[in-house]
């Protein structure tokens, strides 16, 4: 059996309805597991379903803003009397606002840091209360690149705090929930294509970022994020947890 294997696992994505999110369901699918994605906006998550299900597995598709958490803990329940059980969460939805710290509003400030970071503690608090009835589990959070390191040539600031505190969130949770055979870790994306740095990577100077601070020289590809999203949700990390791997380029090794 390959350590790889999904078949027979619950997965649950969300921010499923485009760029990462839509990229991490179809992985997992192809590994066999069954799905559960959970975005705002039911219409395109429908399409997604389609995609996920022509894979050959089942896929339930149900409306969430992670920013309420009375509707997280109702797609929560919602999932687990569909499939019984929940084997594996990616903490995929996030937004970014660029503005000057100086001038910055509270109510981006407030966007960005409960979208990114306070959402990802009550998602995975709500689905680890399951992963603990079942003594198994693999928590997945969407880190990035300026988890550890700041953006010299934007405003970033509440974007890079929220993913700090996701690296430190997934540490913490890590070494909480480790008795219960549950595994916390994190992807540490460079910029790849998606609804929420199409504005970035469409600015005519981000080549010239992309060379100064890649060593590789460009943004990353669809499907080059496949790899370490199996690797966590599968068996074959059974002994990592608390991680952030970074896949960037090389771009936070310099």
């Amino acid at each position: 059996m390959s350590l790889f294997d999904l078949k027979g696992k619950i997965a649950v994505v969300t921010g499923a309805s485009s760029g990462l999110g839509v990229q991490f369901a179809k992985a997992l699918a192809g590994q066999g597991a069954d799905l559960a994605i959970l975005a705002r906006r039911l219409e395109k998550l429908e399409e997604v379903k389609k995609t996920i299900e022509a894979l050959g597995v089942r896929c339930l598709a149900l409306k969430c803003d992670v920013l309420k958490n009375d509707e997280i803990k109702a797609a929560v329940a919602k999932i687990k009397t569909h499939y019984g059980r929940i084997d594996i969460l990616v903490n995929n939805a996030g937004t970014a606002r660029a503005n000057p710290a100086e001038s910055q509003s509270d109510e981006d400030w407030n966007a960005v840091i409960n979208t990114n970071l306070n959402s990802v503690y009550f998602m995975a608090r709500e689905v680890g209360k399951i992963m603990i009835e079942q003594k198994y589990g693999k928590i997945i959070n969407l880190g990035s690149i300026h988890s550890s390191a700041a953006m010299a040539t934007s405003p970033l600031n509440a974007y890079c705090t929220s993913k700090g505190g996701v690296l430190m969130l997934t540490r913490a949770l890590a070494t909480e929930w480790a008795k219960y055979n549950i595994t916390v870790n994190a992807i540490g994306p460079a910029y790849f294509p998606s609804e929420m740095t199409d504005a970035v990577m469409g600015n005519p100077n981000f080549a010239k970022v992309v060379q100064t601070y890649c060593p590789m020289g460009r943004p990353g590809k669809t499907g080059e994020l496949d790899g370490a999203v199996i690797y966590f949700a599968s068996d074959a990390s059974s002994y990592t947890t608390g991680q952030l791997l970074s896949i960037d380029g090389g771009w936070t090794a310099i």
